[in-house]
């Protein structure tokens, strides 16, 4: 039994519910719009292929006409060639119009040439080797819709079609600090009792990965003044404003009445490992999320929480992670009362290695997985159990 504590699914949903996208939408070149979000569905003015044309290098021919033929014309791909006239062929070659009177292209291999004379080898099929007008695109029809993470191949199909700006939403801005005076930055002097902030490295990467508008406004002083002005100066600028560490009820956690002083705040304790306290509020328009200190906590609550609710800020419909089924090559026989996101990696025989410790603290079990295994609380695994894998190739997109 987790008592007090909200499931990973009903702290998702609450946070959710409150995510809504951006208004602004603006115009962009097609040629710069991998990446962004479409604002709305677009929708072709063209067929595609526009005309009848050949998907081979080869002979446009009339298959009545037999198969020795005198070749007439030759067309090239931008050119237009002449009605076929009986008994002959036409050279044509790949996307280039098909001829009127032609009914089949015969592939230059299986055609043999003497002169201006060429011998089919092979009795074609009607409409062999042809694309037709709008076999692939018709005109009207939705090609992309709204709400989607454009793609390099989206951005190339909005140009095959002729759309020459695309709708998107204005990129989310997404304010970071990071709380404790014992925080320094990598080249510093690494007094006693100082540690090096990485998470402020794991947590701008994340943001760029989800191409947000960062603002790093840094490590702030551990007083409720100083958390309270960057806390404003922050709500102020930015769409949604993340924080590691802080969010605790201990003396020195200064995030949590800062948030209560300047806006409104949830605090949940999240019946997950790693990554148990999560804080979740707003302060003027901005949304506020604040997640635990420990390194490895914040990476996975960022993925698991931060990421969605992003998504959907951005406009994006798709938002959820999509796992993969794996086979277990381990054996996990003292699971958590809680779910459990455990750091795994591929073998090279197709199976899942865990990492050898899932302590909260180390930090190199991250780097040297390559996903998040979704464990049911009080789950045990044992070698050759099927079970839930989120690669970050799946969590990062």
């Amino acid at each position: 039994m987790n008592r007090g504590l909200l499931s990973v699914d009903e702290a998702l949903a609450q946070m959710l519910a409150e995510a809504h996208a951006v208004r602004e939408v603006e115009e962009v070149p097609t040629l710069e719009a991998t990446d962004r979000v479409l604002a709305r569905a677009q929708r072709s003015t063209i067929d595609v292929p526009p005309m009848d044309n050949s998907a081979m290098d080869g002979y446009a021919v009339r298959i009545a006409d037999g198969a020795k033929l005198r070749v007439a014309q030759k067309i090239m791909a931008g050119g237009v060639g002449k009605a076929l006239e009986p008994g002959t062929a036409a050279r044509i070659f790949t996307g280039a119009p098909i001829p009127p009177g032609a009914d089949a292209i015969v592939m230059q291999e299986h055609a043999s040439v003497s002169g201006d004379q060429v011998q089919l080898n092979r009795k074609p099929a009607p409409g062999e080797w042809i694309r037709r007008v709008a076999s692939d695109i018709a005109k009207g029809a939705e090609i992309l819709p709204a709400g989607k993470r454009l793609l390099p191949q989206d951005t190339g199909l909005a140009a095959s079609v002729g759309i020459r700006t695309l709708p998107v939403y204005r990129r989310l801005r997404l304010g970071l600090f990071f709380t404790g005076d014992e925080l320094v930055m990598p080249g510093e002097p690494l007094a006693p009792g100082r540690i090096y902030n990485s998470n402020r490295f794991t947590l701008r990467g994340l943001a760029e990965v989800f191409n947000c508008e960062l603002k790093d406004y840094g490590i702030v002083p551990d007083t409720l003044e100083a958390t309270r002005a960057v806390l404003r100066e922050a709500a102020a600028e930015c769409d949604v404003v993340v924080t590691s560490g802080g969010v605790s009820v201990g003396d020195a956690d200064y995030v949590k009445p800062a948030v209560e002083a300047e806006g409104k705040l949830l605090m949940w304790r999240i019946a997950m490992k790693p990554g148990r306290p999560l804080a979740f509020g707003k302060v003027g328009n901005a949304f506020f999320i604040g997640l635990p200190g420990n390194p490895v906590s914040s990476f996975v609550t960022f993925l698991i929480f931060v990421r969605p609710f992003l998504l959907k800020a951005q406009g994006m419909t798709d938002i959820a992670a999509h796992p993969v089924e794996a086979r277990a090559d381990f054996d996990w026989v003292e699971p958590d009362a809680r779910r459990e996101f455990l750091r795994a990696k591929w073998n090279s025989k197709g199976g899942l290695d865990l990492y050898p410790t899932q302590d909260s603290a180390v930090l190199t079990s991250t780097a040297w997985a390559d996903g998040l295994i979704d464990n049911p609380a009080a789950h045990a695994i044992r070698k050759g159990d099927r079970v839930q894998f989120l690669p970050y190739a799946e969590l990062y997109r």
